[in-house]
């Protein structure tokens, strides 16, 4: 389904108009990173074990000091630092927790973040919030509420973010596009880049039953940012993206397929649940960083 042109929004936003290499909704290093949860601070505070940059999730750092964000601090003061949001509720019904971008806004002034990330979905109504990341009615009218949503935190942030694709479980029918043209659309309207979530879309896909390439093929080239890669679960007939596991080979398969379109991009592993040890998660970022090498030899990125 094709949705009618909408006219570009004009802001204060540089937007993203070549190669991979000069993107500009991000200043991650061209590499394979990893998710840092707290069975790993001490090993990274004490150690600083190899790992171009790293992600935190940006809620769990909400706080004016004391000893945890001393340890964020140290940390950024040796490795680039994504904030990734997991609670704002970007497509909820209800406007956006002021208190909520108060402290993120205060958390990125702090850190200086190399990008800032939230998710496309809805997590609260009615200021009763859910534990879960919760997938969007593609229409016309939640795209609008989307779009003033990100419009309103990257006004507040005073810099462009980057919005994530969800693994999804149902589909709020009827819907007015696809996915993937509803994603590239908020980019489009709001100037963001694009975090593309390549295990999230591989998830639906089999959930759903579209095509992952056609996914991979609706999104504009020069707004993908920052890639994700994690492991899923099979759960009585879906595929659910537990982050409890290692990336599967199709994901890796798809991976593959999303770098020859978009080319080289800053990736994360994630793994939330059942965390393994730190090298287990530097050995699945060395398999990420091993296509992404060849990614850049392909596309002809210099990395300095």
């Amino acid at each position: 389904m094709v949705v009618d042109p909408v006219p570009v929004l004009s802001g204060v936003f540089d937007r993203a108009t070549s190669s991979a290499a000069t993107r500009t909704h991000t200043a991650l290093p061209l590499a394979a990173g990893i998710g840092l949860r707290s069975p790993h601070l001490p090993l990274v505070r004490e150690q600083g074990p190899a790992c171009p940059w790293f992600e935190v999730h940006s809620e769990n750092w909400f706080s004016a000091g004391g000893p945890a964000l001393a340890v964020l601090d140290r940390i950024r003061r040796d490795y680039p630092l994504s904030l990734h949001g997991v609670g704002l509720s970007l497509g909820g019904a209800d406007d956006l927790s002021l208190d909520h971008l108060d402290q993120l806004k205060a958390l990125v002034d702090r850190v200086q973040p190399a990008a800032v990330s939230e998710h496309l979905c809805w997590s609260a109504i009615g200021g009763r919030w859910l534990n879960d990341l919760l997938p969007l009615p593609y229409s016309r009218e939640a795209l609008d509420r989307v779009c003033n949503h990100v419009d309103r935190m990257q006004e507040v942030l005073g810099r462009p973010i980057l919005v994530e694709n969800v693994s999804s479980y149902l589909r709020l029918l009827p819907e007015e596009m696809p996915e993937w043209i509803f994603v590239a659309e908020v980019a489009r309207r709001t100037g963001c880049g694009l975090l593309l979530d390549v295990n999230n879309i591989y998830v639906s896909a089999c959930n759903h039953g579209f095509s992952a390439d056609e996914f991979l093929a609706g999104i504009p080239v020069s707004a993908v940012a920052e890639i994700h890669l994690a492991g899923y679960e099979e759960m009585e007939g879906l595929l659910v993206d537990t982050h409890s596991r290692p990336v599967w080979p199709a994901v890796w398969d798809l991976y593959v397929r999303a770098l020859s379109r978009f080319g080289p991009v800053p990736t994360l592993i994630e793994w939330d649940q059942d965390i393994p040890d730190f090298a287990t998660l530097q050995a699945e970022a060395a398999k990420a960083q091993a296509l992404l090498d060849i990614a850049l030899e392909s596309h002809h990125v210099c990395v300095a």
